[in-house]
């Protein structure tokens, strides 16, 4: 068996590779789309094995056989970050099959817009159950592993929202200012060995928007996005910091349009 994970990491990075990624683990989840997919197909055409987690399975099998075409090492695991068992299961399946994890990319997130004298409760917990959960599910799922290779790396994904509340945001914002406070005590706890990044992005053309259900704030989130670049520009940045040298952690990227003001 171990023979056999040394030979897929060995195969990995021999493939056309990004020194510092060719031949790594990265977990992925919310990989069915967006920024999860767009990081997904940069990291295996750089030479990553990656392992993905959504809760859209045949998303993910449509995009498991396309990275494989192209001689990509894929493993794909129906997940709801929601539910901390199914993270672990995820996380699990890829110290299984390659025999370590390297990277946790903890990416699925919702943005639901809308004052607060709505009190759309419900949206408020879903926000909280996949953006703040969801991280926290996939901390407690890698860091284990982490711990016992001796190394590791977390990438959280959180948001310009999380340096900045908006209008009707207040609940989204929350979120991932938390993300951010996570991430940091995170970075602080095990820093010698295990490196932690924090992406907070602007505006980029996604799937996120079509969370908010409120018309007034659908429409001015529409109008924001009309600027919103594509969500290559967040995979570049995770795997900018994710190759790296060992001794060196980016510990924080913000990225925005550069037409977006705030």
């Amino acid at each position: 068996m171990a023979q056999q994970q040394d030979s897929v990491r060995e195969a990995s990075a021999a493939r056309s590779g990004v020194p510092g990624i060719a031949g790594k683990v990265v977990v992925i989840t919310g990989a069915s789309s967006g920024l999860g997919e767009a990081s997904a197909r940069l990291l295996a055409a750089q030479g990553a094995s990656v392992v993905l987690g959504a809760r859209r399975s045949d998303r993910l099998d449509a995009l498991a056989e396309a990275l494989r075409a192209d001689g990509a090492d894929v493993e794909v695991l129906r997940t709801d970050v929601t539910v901390a068992s199914e993270v672990a299961a995820l996380v699990e399946h890829a110290r299984a099959r390659f025999g370590r994890v390297d990277v946790m990319v903890n990416n699925a997130g919702v943005m639901a817009i809308a004052p607060l004298r709505k009190a759309m409760v419900d949206d408020w917990n879903t926000m909280i159950d996949v953006n703040l959960r969801g991280v926290l599910h996939g901390i407690a799922a890698a860091l284990p592993v982490f711990q016992a290779q001796g190394s590791g790396h977390f990438v959280n994904i959180s948001s310009v929202a999380g340096l900045k509340v908006f209008g009707g945001g207040a609940v989204y914002s929350a979120t991932k200012f938390a993300v951010r406070a996570v991430s940091e005590g995170l970075r602080q706890e095990v820093g010698e060995s295990i490196r932690t990044t924090i992406v907070s992005p602007g505006a980029i053309a996604t799937e996120l928007p079509a969370g908010t259900r409120h018309p007034s704030s659908a429409k001015a989130i529409a109008e924001l996005y009309e600027i919103a670049i594509g969500p290559d520009a967040i995979a570049r940045a995770i795997a900018y910091a994710i190759g790296q040298p060992p001794e060196v952690d980016v510990n924080e990227i913000v990225l925005r349009p550069t037409a977006q003001s705030s």
